[in-house]
């Protein structure tokens, strides 16, 4: 297997045109077998790299996923992260915020939610609601409770562009890394993948009326990525447009852009001083000289 992260990053300040980005792309995997052979032997990395980033206690690593609906950010999710230890890692979704959240900036809510040094962040969906669903539907934006001089559509989509690249890279400048990820799935697949949701029952639970409502969208929806995969996408916290018809080409995808995320850390184990060793060395010499 030989997947190169760079095939499915945004160049900084681009502009994107969705069209030109495949949905499905040639199995990267002979088999179904060495489907989990691959992921199995990437889960290990991840796991790897996570005690060292534990252990270093240098950077943090948040993981934005944003799609449209049935794309397969939850099960990425749990298959690629399943060798993570959980007690360093947190996953938050970003639902219609509360009253409380409406009454700070569009950043707050999630700002409370960065992971701290040593721990891995994984949102699933983000801030980035709020210049993707907000713009397509207007009406959630004017109930934002913002002066109506800051509503002008002419500007406001910029201004929190900007606003967003600020933070990360504020967040970038103190050990913070950003890996965003963009499930880009086809009309057709989700429209199977809806039908598999009704037709299974234990995945009923998975669909709603409303999901219906908002594929009538899907256009506009395309118009709101393209404009923000385009606006938002740095050199120190790139995009990536990852194919989403086929979900093992998805999860493997996913799973190497965060190995070699972590690798450029180029992390270290902490190396003991010569106090330290000394220190070692003599509780070392008490639990040899322990009687049993």
């Amino acid at each position: 297997m030989n997947i190169n992260p760079q095939d499915f990053r945004v160049p900084a300040g681009g502009t994107i045109d969705l069209k030109h980005w495949p949905t499905q792309i040639a199995p990267l995997y002979p088999s179904k077998k060495i489907y989990h052979t691959l992921l199995d032997r990437q889960i290990d990395e991840l796991s790897a790299q996570q005690q060292l980033l534990y252990a270093a206690n240098r950077h943090a690593v948040l993981v934005i996923f944003q799609a449209m609906d049935a794309a397969g950010k939850d099960s990425a999710i749990k298959h690629v992260m399943s060798g993570i230890n959980p007690q360093g890692c947190q996953v938050f979704s970003f639902k219609h915020p509360s009253a409380m959240e409406l009454g700070h900036d569009f950043l707050w809510r999630a700002i409370q939610c960065l992971p701290e040094r040593g721990r891995i962040g994984i949102f699933n969906r983000s801030y980035y609601e709020e210049v993707l669903i907000a713009r397509v539907h207007p009406e959630i934006l004017r109930s934002q409770g913002l002066p109506p001089e800051l509503l002008d559509e002419q500007t406001i989509w910029q201004e929190r562009y900007q606003s967003i690249i600020d933070l990360e890279t504020h967040l970038h400048r103190n050990g913070t890394r950003i890996i965003k990820i963009f499930l880009h799935l086809s009309k057709e697949q989700q429209r199977q993948r809806f039908l598999e949701r009704i037709d299974k029952p234990e995945k009923n639970w998975k669909f709603s009326i409303a999901d219906l409502q908002e594929r009538r969208y899907w256009k506009h929806y395309m118009q709101a990525y393209e404009q923000c995969l385009g606006k938002t996408s740095s050199a120190t916290a790139p995009w990536y447009i990852v194919p989403a018809d086929d979900k093992k080409n998805t999860r493997l995808i996913i799973a190497q852009i965060i190995v070699d995320a972590f690798k450029a850390l180029k992390m270290h184990y902490p190396e003991a001083d010569e106090p330290r060793q000394a220190e070692l060395e003599a509780i070392r010499q008490q639990l040899m000289a322990e009687e049993d």
